[in-house]
């Protein structure tokens, strides 16, 4: 993925001193079902800083998902705060782009190129300027010779990094992923996130990324937080800055799977 030196779509500071980029400060959320009120979420709370990537672990149901979509902007906590840059968030903005877990999240009648430099033109960038960005953002994802290539015609993997790429080319404060290789043969999820990682030594964008594979947040994450079960609380937040996790076999990686997977398994105990 190397290429000739551009401005980068992310901001490329990890000052982990610096003031963070996103606080997430007593979150809790709920939904109605028919039935009852679910309580997603519970008083969480951490803090991301420029270039953090923060994995947000826990098991079916523990309102991981629905804890990016309130980040997002698309629902609003009943108690505490999500702020932005100092700022509450208040709805979704092209601030925070997200990468959902569904393949078909792409335009099928526009190319891959219209598709990245779309949600530019409807934030009133101008037209050579979406066009440059998008095949900058394309190149980075290492899809340029597939630029005019309609999204029926890409791998289940070459549409996610297409997505990726469209949200990269917005510039956005922090880029949210949902579960975005869970759908994925191992072999292409495997390299999908070796991709996200190289992407990611590239340019240092700030990510949040959600996951139920514990194996999976230990590779992306270089922080992880782990989510209790139903509703969803902080368990634990483990620092992965300086561990040796690059090799899936190797003593560092076992040792913090292992350390994980005793918080999320044999510990039965729930906060609330």
């Amino acid at each position: 993925m190397a290429m000739a030196q551009r401005e980068a779509p992310f901001p490329a500071s990890t000052d982990a001193a610096s003031a963070p980029v996103l606080t997430v400060d007593g979150v809790t959320l709920q939904y109605k079902t028919p039935d009852h009120l679910v309580t997603a979420t519970y008083r969480v709370g951490f803090d991301i800083h420029l270039g953090d990537r923060l994995v947000l672990l826990g098991p079916s149901g523990c309102g991981k998902s629905t804890l990016l979509k309130a980040i997002a902007g698309f629902l609003k906590p009943v108690e505490g705060a999500i702020h932005l840059k100092g700022k509450p968030v208040t709805g979704p903005g092209p601030d925070r782009m997200m990468v959902f877990q569904e393949f078909d999240q792409l335009l099928p009648w526009k190319s891959v190129k219209d598709n990245v430099a779309f949600p530019m033109l409807e934030n009133g960038v101008a037209r050579n300027e979406a066009n440059q960005r998008a095949m900058e953002a394309i190149d980075k994802v290492n899809l340029t010779r597939f630029a005019d290539v309609y999204p029926h015609m890409l791998s289940g993997g070459m549409k996610q990094r297409v997505a990726i790429a469209r949200a990269m080319a917005m510039r956005p404060d922090v880029l949210l992923m949902d579960e975005p290789y869970a759908a994925l043969d191992a072999l292409t999820r495997r390299k999908m996130q070796e991709e996200l990682l190289q992407l990611w030594d590239d340019i240092r964008f700030t990510l949040i990324f959600v996951t139920h594979s514990i194996e999976e947040a230990v590779l992306i994450g270089s922080r992880v937080v782990v989510l209790s079960p139903h509703p969803g609380q902080v368990r634990a937040e483990l620092n992965c800055h300086h561990l040796d996790v690059t090799h899936q076999d190797g003593p560092e990686f076992q040792m913090l799977t292992r350390r994980i997977s005793r918080m999320l398994f044999e510990d039965k105990s729930v906060g609330h």
